[in-house]
């Protein structure tokens, strides 16, 4: 899909679309959180699940940053969120963190939809010129997809990341504005 070519798409992609968060969403966000999968590729902090309370919307603009819920196009099913957060206005940077809810819906490219979306709206919308993550060195998916989408590999924290008697990297990885135009369809 050429995604400068229609404005009016913008929060539309193949698959799945970025959407405000409704009332409804705090319970499957809960839900999500009582997968011990989706929250040890999610964060390097400690798995918890998460009450309803925790996860009730919040307006989709954040101090210092903007978070979608992810939808699918074809059922409007809520399957996960996609975030910019730390934003640094000055130096035009953005962190970017994503999940995917249920591991029914994973590997079946949402994520990369989700992440042109999300990369476009950084780049052209909000004017950024960075956007930067870490994926812990286990979630080989996500380093794969994040690769596909553009991202290079800046550096390892070294077994910075413990989860079940295992020593895990936690690979920083960033994307310049001009590295992911050059890998859009002309």
């Amino acid at each position: 899909m050429d995604y400068t070519s229609n404005p009016n798409n913008w929060f539309h992609g193949n698959k799945v679309r970025l959407a405000a968060a409704i009332q409804q969403d705090a319970q499957t966000l809960a839900g999500y959180t009582e997968d011990y999968e989706y929250l040890r590729n999610l964060d390097t902090d400690y798995a918890v699940p998460q009450t309803v309370q925790e996860n009730e919307p919040k307006s989709a603009r954040m101090d210092h940053g903007v978070e979608f819920m992810l939808r699918t196009i074809d059922e409007d099913r809520l399957i996960g969120f996609v975030a910019l957060h730390s934003i640094e206005w000055n130096n035009q940077s953005a962190r970017l963190a994503i999940g995917i809810g249920k591991a029914k819906d994973r590997n079946k490219g949402y994520g990369s939809d989700a992440l042109q979306l999300i990369l476009r709206y950084a780049f052209y919308e909000l004017n950024l010129n960075r956007v930067s993550l870490d994926v812990i060195s286990y979630n080989e998916i996500a380093y794969h997809a994040y690769k596909k989408a553009g991202f290079v590999e800046e550096g390892r924290m070294r077994q910075a990341v413990l989860r079940g008697g295992q020593k895990y990297d936690r690979i920083l990885m960033g994307l310049l504005r001009e590295e992911w135009e050059a890998c859009q369809p002309s």
